[in-house]
């Protein structure tokens, strides 16, 4: 009896951290929803650290701070209303982890059409903060 509480006590200490980190990430990401409904590109790329890497689809690599936020606001000119959903969080260690995602977002226009897509972001630990490091996503399932 006593080993399967001491195997009980193990698991909880392990998935606690995981369960941790994803509560802060899907917290960001409500906050990075916000802040794009809201027009805060600015605000949107103080969600990312100073060296982040964004790869948009069919488009070249984003990097830093300043392009992804103009990254951002060119992409809010096409599209609008994005819904982000947290299917998975990896902890990569203490300090990063590797979220996979899914979103669905309104293109702009005469008629508006609904896209889905799929993410995947590394999140690192900068100071008490998650920021997200390397952001990768697509349209389809």
């Amino acid at each position: 009896m006593r080993n399967i509480a001491s195997a009980i006590a193990i698991v909880i200490a392990l998935s606690a951290p995981a369960l941790a980190q994803k509560a802060e990430i899907e917290a960001n990401n409500a906050k990075w929803i916000e802040m794009f409904n809201k027009g805060d590109f600015s605000g949107i790329a103080s969600l990312y650290s100073a060296d982040a890497t964004a790869l948009p689809p069919g488009s070249a690599m984003v990097q830093g701070r300043p392009a992804i936020e103009v990254m951002w606001k060119s992409m809010a000119e096409q599209v609008t209303d994005p819904k982000l959903t947290t299917v998975d969080v990896k902890p990569l260690g203490s300090s990063a982890a590797r979220e996979i995602g899914t979103f669905v977002l309104k293109t702009k226009g005469s008629t508006p059409q609904e896209v889905t897509g799929k993410y995947v972001v590394v999140w690192e630990k900068v100071g008490d903060d998650w920021k997200l490091a390397t952001d990768i996503w697509n349209d389809g399932k």
